[in-house]
């Protein structure tokens, strides 16, 4: 039987970034299910096209980890971009976010809006769902306008089975006076005001983790099927492994059941996302690189501008959809209803399609709750004291960034020292 210090489950972000912070001349291995690192950071090069498996743009907060990887890259390969995003609202272009742009709407939609945020009632300190959180802090017209749809179409979920904190530092808070102060001095810096491109798509930044790393210990078309926590043994397609520390990004849920550990399987619920890349003749608007769509008569709740990005001659574009996770997936059937509904939303005018492909992320987006995640800290912790370490945004049950998954990579695989390794 094989052994190994490290066992990582999944070459994508998270387990690339342990393998590379892991203390110098560890022994690991690596098993992933696909032909390929990167997991949902790959990308798709068809027809002059670049296309990812969805928009992966990089918004570092932490210079290290940005020049970690830029060392690891062509210097000249990657853009800095300046975001520019919006939301379609009755026809019209909004600057994003929403609630601190009500005074580009229509008159009768802005007073009300402004009407409903004065005399707004609940207090957000003491909701408990997101969407008693939107009604509490923004009011019924903001809330009922574009948040309550937008994120409905997103999640494919009841707003009201979400936790008040459910995106965390990513949802863009605003109060009454930052709302009030935009009408006149525009602010709409977020999180994400900056990112980061490189011109061969995210892949780019998956070669650059793989870059130092020993391709041998990386074992594709090799899946996970089963782990034995009291012998510490991973079975997979291809052999048994013995291991000290198992680190996983596989989806919680999924990685219990890999473990034989016994949950409520009502607990743990996620959406699932089709992806469509669109590539088309000729050049579309120029202003946004991506564009919010909260209206339920279009089939999708973003579409995204790649040409914008690249500066190229035609229009480059990605469109997601969100789904339950037991909803029927039909690629070809709803093809011909995204392209209606980009033409009713003003966004192609006689393009015409000479490129496409589509994925479906499943999961996509998790869902943050009460009970999930009091669930997730008693068995994450149980799992990790016996060697098995899940981390990510599936692993970690969470939303969060590709970033972020770097960073908590980093710190697991640092905290690995030989004292730890001890059985």
């Amino acid at each position: 039987m094989e052994s190994t210090d490290y066992l990582i489950v999944g070459a994508g972000v998270s387990g690339l970034s342990v393998a590379n912070f892991l203390p110098k001349g560890a022994d690991w291995r690596c098993v992933e299910q696909l032909h390929e690192a990167g997991g949902y950071c790959r990308t798709i090069k068809q027809d002059g096209f670049v296309w990812d498996f969805s928009g992966h743009f990089f918004h570092f907060r932490h210079p290290d980890i940005e020049q970690f990887l830029r060392d690891r890259m062509p210097s000249d390969e990657v853009f800095r971009v300046d975001k520019s995003s919006s939301i379609l609202f009755k026809g019209r272009r909004v600057d994003f976010p929403f609630q601190k742009n009500i005074h580009q709407l229509p008159q009768d939609d802005f007073i009300e809006c402004l009407h409903d945020l004065y005399f707004r009632e609940g207090d957000p300190d003491t909701a408990e769902t997101f969407e008693q959180m939107l009604y509490a802090k923004l009011g019924r017209g903001i809330t009922e306008k574009f948040l309550k749809p937008y994120n409905e179409k997103l999640y494919a979920c009841d707003l009201s089975t979400l936790d008040k904190d459910a995106m965390g530092r990513f949802f863009p808070h605003a109060d009454i006076e930052d709302i009030i102060r935009n009408m006149r001095f525009p602010d709409n810096s977020s999180y994400n005001a900056h990112f980061t491109y490189p011109k061969g798509g995210a892949m780019e930044y998956v070669r650059a983790l793989l870059h130092d790393l020993d391709d041998e210990r990386i074992a594709y078309n090799e899946r996970l099927i089963s782990v034995d926590l009291q012998t510490k043994t991973a079975r997979t397609t291809e052999r048994e492994i013995r291991f000290k520390h198992l680190v996983s990004a596989v989806p919680f849920p999924k990685m219990l059941d890999l473990c034989g550990v016994e949950y409520d399987e009502d607990l743990y619920t996620w959406n699932k996302v089709l992806v469509y890349n669109l590539g088309f003749d000729k050049k579309g608007q120029t202003q946004d690189h991506w564009v919010y769509i909260p209206e339920r008569d279009k089939v999708f709740y973003r579409v995204g501008f790649y040409d914008n990005i690249f500066q190229t001659p035609r229009m480059s574009l990605y469109i997601e959809i969100g789904l339950e996770p037991n909803a029927e997936v039909d690629i070809e059937g709803t093809l011909p209803r995204v392209l209606a509904d980009l033409e009713r939303a003003g966004i192609t005018d006689g393009h015409q399609l000479v490129s496409h492909h589509s994925i479906v992320l499943d999961p996509a987006y998790v869902h943050v709750n009460g009970p999930s995640q009091a669930d997730f800290r008693v068995k994450h912790a149980e799992l990790t004291a016996q060697g098995v370490h899940c981390i990510g945004r599936y692993g970690g049950w969470k939303y969060c960034s590709i970033e972020d998954n770097i960073l908590e990579a980093r710190a697991l695989a640092t905290q690995f020292t030989p004292a730890s390794d001890d059985i």
